[in-house]
């Protein structure tokens, strides 16, 4: 089995985590911080996804993420949550970028995600991986995470791995 991986930023890591552990071809799911290459020390909140390409491809994965976070605002939280995509390799960012492109007629803002080479990554604490399927009803989880696994299921409800969502919570 050839496993890819690709680290994503743009909102909360929690609610990252969660969208990319719902979807089948997803392997694994890294939660924590994530710095360019060029700016080891920029950390932002961010996942690395490892998936199975033959199952869900990268321009998916891509346009998942520009659908679950506000990737057309460049709000006050952009230090902390840097609306990014990091490929690790430079054949990656060739093709991040034109997935961007040709995604971009799909919104009628200009998105704002930027591709990075990966620099670093420092994992969040133990406790808080896992955090939406240990805890889907906090208020935390009904207020940010919920209402994102509901679009997903409307937009990309072929992608998900339904079993999984709806055994950790009921989305309506």
């Amino acid at each position: 089995m050839n496993i890819k991986k690709i680290a994503l930023g743009g909102g909360c890591h929690w609610c990252t985590e969660a969208v990319f552990q719902s979807l089948m071809g997803v392997e694994k799911v890294e939660q924590g911080f994530v710095s360019p290459q060029l700016e080891l020390n920029a950390f932002s909140e961010a996942v690395i996804v490892h998936y199975n390409p033959e199952l869900i491809p990268l321009k998916d994965l891509i346009a998942i993420h520009l659908h679950t976070h506000k990737s057309t605002s460049d709000h006050s939280f952009r230090k902390k949550y840097r609306s990014a995509i990091y490929p690790f390799t430079q054949e990656e960012i060739i093709e991040s970028k034109t997935i961007l492109e040709e995604l971009q007629q799909g919104f009628e803002e200009k998105i704002i995600t930027k591709v990075f080479r990966f620099g670093n990554f420092k994992p969040s604490e133990v406790q808080f991986h896992d955090y939406y399927f240990n805890n889907p009803n906090k208020p935390f989880c009904e207020t940010y995470i919920s209402p994102k696994l509901q679009l997903l299921m409307q937009k990309f409800g072929g992608l998900v791995n339904r079993e999984k969502v709806n055994t950790s919570h009921e989305l309506t």
